[in-house]
């Protein structure tokens, strides 16, 4: 393929993507079931190139901002609080997936050595980051379940990749030890944890040095990759070394950034997320048609392996499911005989849990990085693909219902102790603090007043706001309506006088920005 069409249909998956987002809209559908969709139907348009994923390429490329995303916007102190119960989810639920789909594999194909059996359950073990993402943002989940899930998400690639390397070598050298395996995967994880550790440490000091707002935002965009082609240079684990990274430049962005560069970064990144997220999408939809001709054709797929994937499909679902509820059944054991640590999560948590595995890109890059001379190869990339499908299109669609019917309630222990109108007293009563002591000089003369009544009336106001907040709800929401539509009229003007060419352009923006700073505030105050 030609370079510009090469550029011409990336611009076409660009154009493809907006439209199916607006479908899926319009129609109510997760956006990720119709970019699959969609590019699963686009990749058999006739006259269109057949798109070949280099599976190695496409980890790099996709893997590691979108990893760096999770880590940043995850809550750190409950990734704390529930680790072991994620280390359950990422790595053991991974390992117990693997072993059950191993065997299940054998059992359908006893002539396939077990290598390669074992290759197939690392390649469909771990959920996706990505795709779990799709799932969650729309739908609302209680903070525990949602931080076991965010959690698993950004760990268990890890635990996967382990594992299919270790599988691949057993199958080339017909050797394995357990213990070794064992071994290296904590050096691995170690290894990629310093590794985070270090590139985080070193992108905090040089943040502060720069100075520069889109030398940082640029810094920034390029961490993810750094860090994770740093760790995989030093043969740890790039997934814990940018997930690291990501958890330490969170912690640290509300003291290195300032306020417009954390509104800039955000809307540059957002949109960066955005595109990759979808494109991982209808890129998976659109190498369907390549799976299928490795597979012999349609017909053929179905003919022979049809039986055989949805066994492995429902093994995959049977297996996690059993591994959740067992988890769920031991800490209420523990819960049983006097632990106060133990707090089970309930049959209706331990559904969601088990319903919310979605596979996605880790799941199809690895099966298409086999060896072409690997044993059962075009019946492993087949079935990885339709556990993909499978996945997405059933369990992405119904996890709406499924939550619905579990019925979860937030429980006490996870609520924060301040509510957002409270934070916002004790924040407008230490501001009030600093302009009190500010606001006379050093003969105790007052030379703020005006300064000093607003921020005493504006503290409170909100401390008043925060004792009964249900009473002042209804007022507050009819109050920002009326700023909002005092902020369209005044963009209005602002345009007008712009048009008619009585201030400059230099005018123009600097007014707008202070009329969108207006509008973001009154929009998040009404929310």
């Amino acid at each position: 393929m030609e370079p510009t069409q090469l550029f011409e249909l990336v611009i076409a998956m660009f154009l493809a993507i907006i439209a199916l987002h607006y479908a899926a809209h319009r129609l109510g559908l997760p956006p990720s079931v119709a970019l699959l969709a969609g590019g699963s139907l686009l990749a058999f348009v006739p006259g269109l190139p057949a798109i070949i994923v280099d599976p190695g390429l496409v980890l790099v490329i996709f893997l590691p901002p979108l990893l760096m995303d999770g880590a940043w916007a995850i809550a750190l102190a409950r990734l704390r609080r529930h680790m072991i119960g994620i280390a359950s989810l990422a790595v053991g639920a991974v390992l117990f997936t693997c072993a059950v789909v191993a065997v299940t594999t054998h059992l359908l194909f006893p002539s396939l050595p077990w290598a390669a059996c074992a290759a197939l359950g690392a390649i469909v073990s771990p959920p996706d980051a990505v795709s779990a993402r799709a799932v969650l943002e729309r739908v609302r989940l209680p903070r525990r379940i949602q931080i076991l899930l965010e959690g698993e998400s950004l760990l268990n690639d890890a635990s996967g990749l382990v594992l299919f390397r270790f599988a691949v070598a057993a199958a080339a050298t017909g050797t394995f030890d357990a213990m070794e395996a064992v071994g290296n995967f904590f050096v691995l994880a170690l290894g990629g944890a310093v590794v985070g550790l270090v590139v985080g440490a070193t992108w905090v000091k040089l943040v502060r040095r720069l100075g520069d707002e889109y030398l940082i935002i640029a810094a920034t965009v390029l961490l993810a990759w750094i860090s994770y082609l740093l760790g995989e240079l030093l043969h740890v684990s790039g997934v814990i070394a940018t997930v690291t990274t990501g958890l330490i430049a969170s912690w640290h962005q509300h003291t290195v950034f300032s306020a417009a560069m954390r509104m800039r970064g955000t809307s540059f990144w957002t949109v960066m997320i955005f595109l990759m997220e979808a494109a991982v999408f209808t890129l998976i939809g659109l190498s369907l048609r390549d799976v299928v001709e490795r597979g012999g054709g349609f017909a053929t797929v179905i003919a022979t392996m049809g039986l055989p994937m949805l066994a492995i499909l429902v093994t995959l679902v049977i297996a996690r499911f059993a591994w959740v509820f067992g988890s769920d059944l031991l800490i209420r054991l523990c819960a049983a005989f006097g632990s106060k640590h133990a707090h089970p999560i309930g049959a209706g948590g331990a559904a969601v849990l088990g319903w919310a595995g979605v596979r996605g890109v880790v799941t199809l890059a690895l099966a298409l990085s086999l060896p072409e001379t690997f044993p059962g190869r075009d019946f492993i990339l087949v079935t990885s693909f339709a556990v993909i499908l499978g996945t997405v299109l059933v369990q992405g669609t119904t996890l709406g219902q499924v939550i619905a019917w579990a019925g979860l309630v937030e429980p006490q222990s996870e609520s924060a102790r301040l509510t957002m109108s409270q934070a916002e007293a004790a924040m407008a009563q230490a501001q009030l603090g600093t302009v009190q002591n500010l606001a006379y000089d050093a003969d105790g003369k007052l030379i703020h007043p005006q300064l000093l009544e607003r921020y005493q009336r504006r503290a409170t106001a909100i401390v008043d706001y925060a004792a009964r907040t249900e009473h002042y709800v209804p007022m507050l929401h009819a109050h920002f309506d009326v700023v909002l539509e005092a902020v369209a009229t005044g963009r209005r003007e602002l345009i007008r006088l712009h048009r008619a060419g009585e201030i400059d352009d230099e005018t123009l923006h600097e007014l707008e920005r202070d009329l969108d700073l207006e509008e973001l505030s009154a929009i998040s105050s009404k929310a």
